[in-house]
């Protein structure tokens, strides 16, 4: 049994764990409706597929935020503290946003085109935001051994928004309007911030970031600072290539399963309902194992399950298996995938100072973004020339090159990557 202070622990670690999930579902929830559930409206209503295409401009921000991510570092909203002032106004905003959706009839005239347009892209400017401040709370809220679980915690809200999202909302389309489902949506975003304010507070900061031009340059200055040149170049590149064989097998996976046969309706009720319950199966087991592994070893386990997954596709590929073998090779991969997602997360974490988490982890993810566009771009022309079994057994070798740069920076009996912020030797 355990004592009273350690049961008080538990309960303390288990609230903060829970809190990240439930702002993982707040950062899901308003990029689901902007895209899959206002596209789904604008369709239902004959608009051009032509102009819904241009919704890809909603997309802008959340690769954009990195730019305005000092921002909210340096101009904190003091109550409840310097996160979870900003968290809260913003899911305000976007609920209030998501809501208003339904002043538009039932049907959508030429007129209001531009108008749905607007909004939209505000709310993506909002929901961008909401996401480098919930990253940056996640990140200075939970202790080293929590990370992994809260990655964890914090996938399976963003997936759980997707599936209230793409199920929930849109059977209330189906019986209700669309009108009623964008004002679900906003209403459960309205909800969650009062559980934001609720939420597990942050100490003070000692050291807050004085000046604007210190939040700006401040990140850089104090990463190379803490890792040095050379071994900030490292870290950048493990960023770049962790998720490097997902990112490749992910881009072409759709496309071998339907030169393989398999039809656009099988595809997606495998991947789009099979596929994310085993992403989330394996975060959830990625992340309870996380604190007995520790990052480092997180980082080599996950990593190389992650990479040997990517036979679940060549075998496919090689040996067929009809409907059966697309279930496995679909579940082996998300399961695995899922585990990868928790120790990548914990790493991004592991990076950041709390003076200036919400603009280095903004920047950090957004490398691993380009990176995973750029990287996986040669994909398809790889698996022209060497053909899909070949292809798939090249991306698992895409995986030396980020274990060879573990070996370096996160070493096996070593608990946190070197270069990783450390509380108690660096300054905060």
């Amino acid at each position: 049994m355990f004592n009273s202070r350690e049961q008080s622990r538990i309960t303390s670690s288990w609230k903060r764990i829970v809190a990240v999930g439930v702002e993982g579902f707040a950062s899901g929830l308003p990029l689901m409706s902007v895209s899959t559930l206002l596209q789904g409206w604008l369709t239902a209503n004959g608009i051009p597929i032509a102009t819904i295409g241009l919704l890809g401009l909603t997309e802008l921000p959340y690769t954009l935020k990195l730019f305005w991510a000092p921002l909210m570092d340096h101009w904190a909203i003091p109550w409840p503290d310097r996160r979870r002032g900003w968290i809260a106004l913003l899911q305000l905003m976007i609920g209030i946003g998501l809501v208003s959706f339904a002043r538009f009839g039932a049907t959508i005239s030429t007129n209001e085109i531009i108008a749905i347009g607007v909004a939209a892209f505000v709310i993506a400017i909002l929901s961008a935001s909401q996401d480098v401040v919930v990253d940056a709370y996640r990140t200075d809220l939970l202790a080293p051994p929590e990370r992994g679980g809260g990655a964890a915690s914090a996938t399976l809200g963003y997936r759980g928004a997707m599936l209230f999202i793409g199920a929930g909302c849109f059977v209330i389309a189906g019986q209700f309007g669309w009108q009623t489902s964008f004002i679900t949506a906003g209403s459960a975003m309205l909800v969650i911030a009062p559980i934001t304010l609720a939420a597990p507070i942050l100490p003070a900061i000692q050291n807050p970031v004085p000046t604007l031009r210190g939040a700006v340059l401040g990140p850089s200055r104090e990463f190379i600072t803490r890792t040095g040149r050379k071994r900030g170049v490292l870290i950048l590149l493990l960023v770049m290539l962790y998720r490097w064989p997902d990112g490749l097998l992910g881009l072409m996976a759709v496309p071998f399963l339907i030169q393989s046969g398999f039809s656009p309706e099988t595809i997606g009720t495998v991947q789009g309902g099979w596929g994310i319950g085993a992403a989330i199966a394996g975060t959830a087991v990625g992340g309870l194992f996380f604190s007995k592994l520790g990052l480092n070893r997180a980082l080599w386990v996950y990593g190389v399950i992650g990479a040997f997954s990517n036979l679940a596709y060549w075998a496919l590929a090689r040996f067929g298996g009809g409907f059966k073998g697309l279930l496995v090779a679909v579940s082996v991969e998300n399961f695995c995938s899922g585990m990868m997602v928790s120790a990548f997360l914990a790493l991004l974490m592991s990076l950041c100072n709390p003076r200036f988490s919400a603009a280095q982890y903004a920047l950090l993810s957004g490398i691993y973004a380009l990176s995973r566009s750029l990287l996986s771009t040669p994909g398809g022309v790889i698996a022209s020339q060497v053909g899909w079994s070949t292809f798939f057994a090249l991306t698992m070798a895409a995986a030396v090159p980020s274990l060879l740069l573990l070996c370096v920076l996160a070493p096996w009996k070593e608990r946190l990557p070197r270069g990783a912020f450390d509380l108690s030797r660096d300054a905060a």
